[in-house]
């Protein structure tokens, strides 16, 4: 694939969970993001526990053609594992993929628009009667 036409990669990197169920959300995440964005190639990943690991769909995109990959941690804040533990495995994925330039982005929840919604849906609760569902 010509690196002019390749196609844009973006991981979204969890933490991962045991039960399979926990996935959801970030399921629903990516599928948002493949609709609002179909030229990209979006994959999940996970930290533990959970498939594909992020070297596997670090993988996966450069195999696909992807000149560029974003990684988005999909965590609230920056803590170990995002401080400590990215990092490492992003020296790693550049040291097996040259060819491909990854990007890290901040924690999702770091983002300010992130906080705007979680305080949005906050706020809609507290305008809610007691007893009735809160928005979905």
């Amino acid at each position: 694939m010509n690196p002019d036409t390749a196609a844009p990669g973006l991981i979204l990197f969890a933490h991962g969970a045991r039960d399979p169920r926990w996935a959801g959300p970030f399921e629903a995440v990516a599928q948002q993001v493949r609709l609002q964005q179909p030229q990209a190639l979006v994959r999940l990943a996970y930290l533990e526990f959970m498939a594909p690991t992020l070297p596997q769909a670090a993988a996966d995109l450069a195999t696909a053609g992807c000149s560029t990959v974003a990684v988005l941690p999909l965590f609230l804040g920056t803590g170990g594992h995002v401080r400590k533990d990215l990092p490492l495995l992003m020296d790693e994925l550049r040291a097996a993929h040259p060819q491909v330039q990854f990007s890290l982005h901040p924690a999702v929840g770091e983002m300010p628009a992130v906080t705007a919604a979680m305080a949005g849906v906050a706020s809609t609760l507290l305008a809610t009667p007691p007893g009735t569902a809160g928005p979905a």
